[in-house]
């Protein structure tokens, strides 16, 4: 376990919320102080959250957690391109129906921006593929630091955690800034005619574990 200083709770709200299909659900929003990248991130307390870090600190089940990076064009505009903004959506019931934590990170496009992801688009319209495009910007293939993510869960008392993601990088930096997966569990697979190019790369490239025939 690598060491990571300490941060704080700083303000919890309670947020009714409702996404375009009707789903709604309440959340505790958490901010912090002393993140290590100095970013507004969020932490949504979802279902009975509370109830599930008792639970996990008296040795029983960790809590359903999904660190969900930022995704302006998936998560607010509906964008096909990716499957950011259904995986919000099944994490938030998914959550609120278990108990546990959403983790809203600011680090748009794989950590590279906004307009870098909109500029990697571009790319990508040519024939590259999402990392391939990156890569060609003179970025890493994927940017994402999940500290502050780990900072966020200590904070709030869950240093054990059920994994709500296919990717594993996410597992394996949790686990080295002290925050344990003691499962990791996918995602249903959101398959659009727009992102099937998108979704075979991260199987194919990355290792996530999405059960997609078609990038076979």
């Amino acid at each position: 376990m690598s060491e990571l200083p300490e941060a704080t709770v700083r303000t919890q709200v309670t947020v009714p919320m409702r996404f375009s299909d009707g789903y709604a659900t309440t959340a505790c929003v958490s901010t912090f102080d002393g993140l290590v990248d100095g970013k507004e991130h969020l932490a949504l307390g979802l279902g009975d959250w509370q109830r599930a870090l008792r639970r996990s600190a008296a040795g029983g089940r960790a809590p359903l957690v999904r660190p969900h990076s930022e995704c302006l064009t998936g998560d607010v505009f509906g964008s096909q391109r990716c499957d950011c903004g259904p995986q919000l959506r099944e994490a938030a019931q998914r959550i609120t129906e278990t108990g546990g934590l959403l983790l809203y990170l600011r680090q748009e496009g794989r950590g590279i921006g906004l307009y870098a992801k909109l500029d990697a688009y571009a790319l990508q319209e040519a024939g590259m593929d999402t990392y391939e495009a990156n890569v060609a910007l003179g970025r890493g293939e994927d940017e994402r630091d999940y500290r502050a993510a780990a900072q966020m869960l200590r904070a709030l008392g869950a240093d054990r955690v059920r994994l709500l993601s296919n990717n594993p990088d996410k597992a394996g930096q949790l686990d080295r800034w002290g925050v344990q997966v003691t499962e990791q569990i996918p995602t249903e697979v959101h398959l659009s005619a727009a992102n099937v190019r998108y979704l075979a790369a991260k199987k194919s490239h990355t290792a996530h574990t999405i059960d997609l025939p078609l990038a076979e």
